[in-house]
């Protein structure tokens, strides 16, 4: 009995933490910072070479495995297996808001759409404007991305400062901008397509939506196909991860509940972190500041920073304006635009396209500090803008 309450004094403040609506930002933000330190040690090599170490040095992005070809290092089992529960978890809530919640109306629906495109061509054409003409016009890509984990977890910090609808739009904006930066590295950034494993991909999908179609309950009929689409995509040579995003669309709705229970510990809490340990871990070159000189670091911090809100603001202003879409409820304009300026925290998908986009080593570290700086400086200006509006409309209603 003593050692049973002994037990809980201890775990209470960690069950307090975990319900605290700003523990996902923090917990990301603790593992980015600790991420960085020990990549800037003497503990760099150990710690990287952990994460990419090759399970067959002659595999590519594959191994085989009983005659199964799958991610080749810890890494990518992170960011192309492990993340695809994160892709299926915001998928469902996504589902859930579009078919009984929030974004259900045809005009609120259609805002994040717009948004989404307005905060892609936006940045790529900033990018365009300081690169056109050069060697790194193949760049644009770069600030497109809007990093879901990242950008979900500075708005957490907020906690109730922002409404509900505010953190749905920015889920549904960036789910939808990264399929978009998903799409870009298909057409533009991808090398060789596997057609045979898109057509694979696309029959298991058609199955799911007729499982979905005549009402099938059973959830194993929706997992054990559901990790032969993930394995379809992973192949085809396009972004695993929305091979979560497509499951998640295919679930019974009242069966989502229950799993966004069971899947928000331990993605947000482990998951999550994992993904911050392992993709954050850069190492800052000695002429550092050189690297905000170039053409390209122009061209991302801008289109990050700028491109993003600005694109993000105009076309949902412009919709509004036209009677094709409203603001989500109980939202402002104002909080809108710091919306947009969190959106600009492009990292992990940036940093992706940036490895794709450059072959030299030089100009993608010039590209990995430029979305990184450009990450920190919007979020910074977005938590900063929200906090101080939420303080002006507390001390205006008090």
């Amino acid at each position: 009995m003593i050692f049973g309450r002994t037990i809980n004094r201890l775990l209470s403040p960690i069950y307090q933490f975990l319900s605290d609506s700003r523990a996902v930002g923090i917990t990301l933000i603790s593992c980015t910072v600790i991420s960085i330190i020990i990549a800037n040690s003497p503990w760099e090599a150990a710690y990287t070479g952990f994460f990419n170490t090759l399970f067959d040095p002659a595999g590519g992005h594959h191994y085989n495995f009983k005659g199964l070809h799958l991610p080749n290092s810890w890494l990518l089992w992170i960011n192309d297996g492990f993340m695809v529960l994160f892709f299926f978890l915001v998928g469902m809530e996504i589902k859930r808001e579009l078919t009984v919640g929030e974004l259900q109306s045809i005009r609120k629906s259609l805002l994040p759409v717009l948004a989404a495109i307005g905060g892609m061509l936006a940045p790529a054409l900033i990018y365009s404007i300081f690169n056109a003409g050069t060697p790194f016009h193949h760049g644009w890509g770069i600030p497109m991305a809007t990093d879901i984990a990242f950008s979900l977890g500075i708005l957490s910090l907020l906690g109730n400062r922002v409404p509900l609808s505010l953190k749905i739009f920015l889920t549904a904006l960036a789910i939808i901008d990264d399929l978009g930066a998903i799409l870009a590295i298909a057409i533009f950034y991808t090398e060789e397509l596997h057609l045979l494993y898109l057509y694979w991909g696309a029959g298991i999908l058609a199955l799911l939506l007729v499982f979905n179609w005549l009402k099938v309950r059973n959830l194993f009929f929706y997992f054990i196909p559901g990790i032969i689409l993930w394995y379809c995509i992973f192949n085809s040579g396009i972004h695993a991860t929305i091979a979560g995003v497509l499951l998640a669309f295919c679930i019974p709705l009242n069966k989502i509940s229950a799993l966004e229970h069971t899947l928000h510990d331990p993605v947000n809490f482990i998951i999550m972190p994992i993904f911050a340990l392992a993709n954050t871990a850069i190492h800052f070159p000695p002429d550092v500041l050189q690297a905000f000189t170039h053409s390209v670091s122009f061209g991302i911090v801008s289109g990050l920073v700028i491109g993003k809100p600005l694109g993000i603001f105009l076309l949902c202003f412009l919709a509004v304006k036209l009677r094709l879409a409203s603001l989500p409820s109980g939202t402002s304009w104002k909080q809108l635009l710091g919306v947009g300026m969190i959106a600009g925290v492009g990292f992990t998908m940036s940093i992706f396209i940036a490895t794709l986009a450059f072959d030299d080593a030089e100009t993608q570290v010039v590209s990995i500090m430029s979305v990184i700086t450009a990450s920190v400086i919007a979020a910074l200006a977005g938590f900063i803008f929200l906090k101080t509006l939420s303080n002006r409309q507390n001390k205006t209603a008090l």
